[in-house]
């Protein structure tokens, strides 16, 4: 068995589907169901069960495919030493962040990222934290941004910023015309929030449990901008993260809190083996000094 055909297995396993992995491997779908079959004979293990419907992995299979990943994911790894042993700013580099703050710093820390790594394919995935996590345990990505804690004795963290919450009401609501607000007053009021497997849900959870805030029950939004427009059409409050915000939006208000602030802090987090630290330290500066210049704009306007 080779590494060509380890691929074209992991390939059917991951797609569920013949077809679509020989397209994924650039092979014929008879090329790739012959590969297959061959090596079905040669283990004398059926690793998959298939009809014209679907294909499922026999419990054989799973344990089979298992290891065929790891095999083809340390052959990556022995390609990415090799690379940066000639230039450690090249290659590939796979960073994760989750939907609530991908959305808002990826697009200002990529043309950095060309301008001091011109070598480096950087390759950016949008997931929900607990699949990022799951990815970054599997050596699929390099890094992820996570908002912390994180606890996991194989990962290496670095403390990038914090980010404060906004409370983000209608322009109408009694609360619209505070300069700022406590936490407290809150009490009294019900806040839109995120629907189950978003981080910045369990960010607000937290709070308002810590301090007796209610969830409006009837509605939970799929996104933060889905969140926004809810706040705009009168529909009720939430809380909105600093890097979210557009200080010259219109339509909404957002409301500092007092002391001591409400906020998230977002970490850089990869695996203490990895061979791509010199990339990841100019990653954290970029984030860093992008997250300093956008808050000393804001406080300008």
């Amino acid at each position: 068995m080779n590494l060509r055909e380890m691929s074209y297995l992991v390939a059917v396993a991951d797609l569920h589907n013949f077809s679509k992995a020989a397209e994924q491997c650039n092979v014929s779908q008879p090329t790739l169901s012959t590969q297959i079959k061959k090596m079905e004979e040669w283990l004398g293990v059926k690793i998959f069960e298939r009809n014209n419907k679907r294909v499922m992995i026999t419990e054989e299979g799973k344990e089979i495919v298992q290891s065929a990943k790891k095999i083809l994911q340390e052959v990556e790894r022995i390609k990415e030493i090799a690379e940066c042993s000639h230039n450690p700013f090249a290659g590939k580099f796979r960073l994760g962040a989750f939907p609530t703050l991908s959305t808002y710093i990826f697009p200002g820390m990529v043309p950095q990222v060309k301008k001091r790594m011109p070598e480096l394919r950087l390759i950016l995935i949008e997931e929900k934290t607990s699949v990022l996590m799951e990815r970054l345990h599997s050596g699929d990505i390099d890094a992820a941004l996570f908002a912390l804690p994180v606890h996991d004795d194989i990962f290496k963290i670095k403390q990038l910023f914090d980010d404060r919450f906004f409370l983000a009401v209608p322009p109408n609501h009694p609360l619209a015309e505070h300069a700022e607000i406590n936490v407290e007053a809150l009490a009294r009021y019900r806040l839109l929030l995120l629907e189950e497997g978003h981080c910045l849900r369990d960010n607000a959870l937290e709070i308002c449990q810590q301090h007796n805030i209610e969830e409006e029950q009837d509605f939970r939004a799929t996104g933060l901008e889905t969140l926004r427009q809810m706040v705009k059409a009168g529909t009720g409050i939430t809380l909105m993260p600093e890097i979210a915000i557009n200080k010259h939006e219109t339509g909404i208000h957002y409301i500092p809190f007092s002391e001591p602030t409400l906020h998230r802090s977002i970490g850089l987090v990869y695996r203490k083996t990895s061979t791509k630290n010199e990339i990841i330290e100019q990653i954290e500066a970029i984030l860093k000094n992008s997250h300093r210049q956008e808050c000393s704009e804001k406080v300008r306007i």
